[in-house]
């Protein structure tokens, strides 16, 4: 699983850097979640193939998360793309983008779907044999959803030397890594666990974009793997987060610690300072394993 940022600022643009957007590779797959001003030319910069992004994420609607989209769509049309894409956000999506289409004349040239969310509860929102998508409700000025993103556990691992000693038939390796026993011609039954060891533990990435200090969202992102979480302001302006729906680096240091997450990232930073690491020695303060998104930096989770 991997993490490429694209953008990792608020709203405000500055000469080097874009508004939030990342890419999330897992399982094959290249989800895009959130779509800010520069985040075409950002895929590019990053050598992510546009013909890959069949999800694309958006948490909530304001500028610095979408006004990226309608471009990477056109985009898309001008490439000749024919491979369909989905877009998952909230609902007045459909309709933003589809008048902007429309006024331009620029009807894709591929299918495109828009999922529309406005539940306030977890939303399972997709579903394949190797990956889950649920929506994570946040508490901010409009309507606004985080992402969790979850590995499927995988096969179990073959004991070679056991299954060998067995005499086991090539033919049943398949169904033994599934988790069923084996049995042999004369009806002995062999124990799975005899057979194989555990999977790879599966691996998780909650996003949770603008929002106020929310830890009621904890036994949902219980255990994740990484999670991303907006840190807007230091302790020295914790008054602005109430009347703005933000948080501080700390906040996002509690909610990583409430969480037992193995990493957090940090990002949508207010461009009011000067120095990103400001937000990390606050936070480590409270959690140990502290990233700093910056664009073009990419994160792995071992």
């Amino acid at each position: 699983m991997q993490l490429t940022i694209l953008g990792c600022y608020s709203a405000t643009p500055r000469t080097f850097n874009n508004p939030t957007s990342q890419v999330l590779e897992i399982n094959n797959h290249i989800f895009l979640i959130d779509c800010g001003e520069g985040t075409q030319v950002a895929l590019r910069r990053n050598k992510i193939k546009f013909n890959r992004i069949k999800h694309v994420f958006i948490s909530h609607l304001h500028g610095d998360h979408f006004f990226g989209l309608i471009g990477l769509i056109s985009t898309f049309s001008l490439l000749n793309r024919k491979t369909e894409l989905h877009i998952h956000g909230p609902k007045g999506i459909k309709e933003i983008i589809t008048l902007q289409l429309k006024l331009s004349k620029s009807w894709t040239s591929y299918p495109l779907y828009f999922h529309e969310l406005e539940s306030k509860e977890p939303q399972l929102i997709f579903e394949d044999e190797k990956v889950t998508v649920e929506t994570i409700p946040l508490n901010h000025r409009v309507y606004t959803n985080g992402f969790l993103f979850k590995e499927k556990p995988g096969d179990r691992k073959l004991l070679m030397n056991e299954v060998l000693n067995y005499e086991i038939d090539v033919a049943y390796y398949r169904s033994i890594k599934k988790g069923k026993d084996a049995i042999l011609e004369d009806g002995t039954v062999i124990s799975n666990e005899k057979l194989t060891a555990p999977p790879i533990p599966p691996k998780s990435y909650a996003f949770c974009s603008d929002t106020f200090f929310k830890p009621d969202i904890i036994p949902q992102i219980k255990g994740v793997t990484g999670l991303y979480h907006e840190a807007t302001f230091l302790e020295t302006h914790q008054h602005l987060c109430e009347p703005t729906k933000h948080s501080t680096a700390k906040q996002a240091a509690e909610m990583a610690k409430l969480a037992e997450a193995s990493k957090l990232i940090l990002g949508h930073y207010s461009t009011r300072y000067g120095d990103i690491n400001l937000f990390k020695a606050e936070a480590e303060t409270v959690f140990e394993n502290v990233v700093l998104a910056e664009d073009g930096k990419k994160i792995n989770f071992n």
